[in-house]
């Protein structure tokens, strides 16, 4: 499994530059000195007793992570030094994605402790996602966790139209306490090994450790021949560590986050509109948005029992209104008179919702219809914009305006989205943006994609690449088209080869590959 992160490509673009500076009032060589300096400190701290200040109640969320630090920070180690002289140098990165965490650091920390774990884990979030529950990867890793599809279904987390749990603060929390336990017992208790794991995948981790183990070299994190994004995941982490460690000394603004909880897990049971829950509640619907992050659409899921986070001094208030709301009123019902030609899916599109939901709510056993009938259907209280944090609503809000004339392209079988961008004369990159999905997701048949002629965000332009690819084990031409985003009769006319012919593994193939697309 592999955890895509955010702060890595935006890290290791200038801490290269940063590491040539050094720190505020100091020399380079003063810095080494004042690293192995609170090494040696920390080591003389863990045999002597506790100060008094320790025994009373932590001041923020700051000085309880502190306390529950248990990581080697490694200070001494180039990398982590780099890091170390980026985070410095960056006091605004560093203030916003500590104002951003407020909301859920304190609940985070709550998990680890009470799982017994290292609290260094409480920043790994600023290194996946910038502490945004929205980060999405172009890997399909999705919120401040992180978690690809997969493993985000193997620890529970739950992910269909209406919900992705992978997005759920509370949930997606549990599932990554559970992750890491279940990596550091694979790893016998090496947190570094763990943790590289969490990035890499354990396969990748443990087949390089059996790598060096067959030569007779060592098998530490730091000897292991691992991703470039892997080998800058971990000093990071121990950075970001260091720096919460002794912010004044390295001059780095924390955001003031209270030891308290910020929410309260409020069960609601049946489907509820979140614009209905956020009037009922007192609070701004982005803000409901902000702390419910795994609800994709304008309500829960009509299925099943559901639980909201609603900050702890709306609780009470939120609890009583909501007791005095009968059950249908909790979404608005329209009727609808079906016309000729309509079909339960294209009037769920229309009404934003699936079509499970309206044959449930019309007690249909099948999805046949008839023109004339009335269909009662669930829809949302609100115009469209006031569920800006809907994941229909972030996509809109991810394509340009008045950057270029929009075209709509319907997906046909056998398209790809290399093919449709080459079409639309747009990048792979771009397109996939604003659509709201990765280059490598699959295309359904009648999906409508939308692009923007005349459109470079970001300055970034389609341009292709001759790639040369060796043919693994267990590849087909379906898999090699589908992770670089091109379609297999290409594949076989730059190759001069035919569908009939076995791809053979250490076969070198050529392909032209979107390096915008596929970077």
């Amino acid at each position: 499994m592999v955890h895509k992160n955010f702060a890595v490509a935006l890290l290791a673009a200038t801490v290269g530059a940063c590491s040539q500076l050094p720190n505020k009032g100091t020399t380079p060589e003063s810095e080494t000195t004042q690293a192995k300096e609170t090494t040696t400190a920390s080591s003389v701290a863990a045999s002597t007793p506790k100060p008094k200040e320790e025994t009373l109640p932590p001041t923020d969320i700051w000085e309880r992570l502190r306390r529950g630090f248990r990581l080697n920070h490694h200070v001494d180690n180039a990398k982590v030094q780099d890091y170390i002289a980026y985070f410095s140098r960056n006091e605004g990165y560093m203030a916003r994605v500590s104002e951003r965490s407020r909301r859920y650091i304190f609940h985070v920390v709550e998990e680890l402790e009470q799982a017994n774990l290292p609290l260094e884990l409480a920043l790994l979030p600023i290194v996946e996602s910038a502490y945004d529950p929205f980060a999405y990867s172009h890997a399909r890793a999705s919120g401040m966790w992180q978690f690809i599809p997969s493993t985000g279904r193997s620890f529970g987390l739950q992910q269909n139209w209406w919900y992705d749990g992978r997005r759920d603060v509370h949930e997606s929390t549990q599932a990554a306490v559970k992750y890491f336990k279940y990596l550091t017992e694979r790893f016998d208790g090496d947190w570094e090994l763990a943790l590289a794991a969490y990035n890499a995948g354990e396969g990748t981790v443990r087949r390089a450790v059996e790598r060096n183990r067959r030569k007779g070299l060592g098998t530490s994190f730091w000897e292991l021949k691992l991703p470039r994004e892997t080998k800058r995941y971990l000093p990071q982490l121990l950075a970001l560590a260091e720096v919460v460690s002794r912010p004044d000394f390295y001059k780095v603004p924390l955001h003031n986050v209270a030891n308290e909880p910020y929410y309260a897990l409020v069960n609601v049971g049946s489907q509820i509109d979140m614009a209905q829950a956020a009037e009922l509640a007192e609070i701004e619907i982005d803000e409901l948005y902000l702390l419910n992050p795994g609800y994709n659409r304008w309500a829960t899921d009509p299925n099943g029992s559901h639980q909201l986070l609603i900050p702890i001094g709306n609780q009470e208030v939120f609890q009583a209104a909501l007791e005095k709301l009968p059950e249908d009123q909790r979404v608005t019902w329209q009727r609808y008179t079906i016309s000729r030609g309509d079909t339960l899916s294209t009037i769920a599109r229309r009404y934003q919702t699936t079509v499970n939901a309206i044959r449930e709510a019309n007690k249909l056993r099948n999805n046949n219809i008839r023109a004339g009938k009335t269909l009662l259907i669930p829809s949302s209280s609100g115009p469209a914009g006031q569920y800006a944090y809907a994941l229909d609503q972030r996509v809109k809000g991810g394509q340009p305006s008045g950057r270029g004339q929009k075209t709509s392209y319907t997906v046909k079988p056998g398209d790809s989205l290399w093919a449709i961008a080459r079409k639309m004369k747009v990048s792979v990159k771009q397109l996939a943006s604003w659509n709201s999905m990765a280059p490598g997701d699959t295309l359904r048949p009648g999906r409508t994609l939308v692009a923007f002629a005349g459109s470079n965000p970001g300055g970034d332009s389609r341009t292709t690449r001759k790639v040369s690819y060796k043919v693994r084990s267990g590849d087909s031409l379906y898999r090699i088209a589908n992770k670089f985003s091109i379609e297999i009769d290409d594949i076989l006319r730059w190759n001069k080869i035919t569908k009939a012919k076995y791809l053979q593994p250490g076969q070198r193939l050529t392909l032209f590959v979107d390096s915008a697309g596929n970077s």
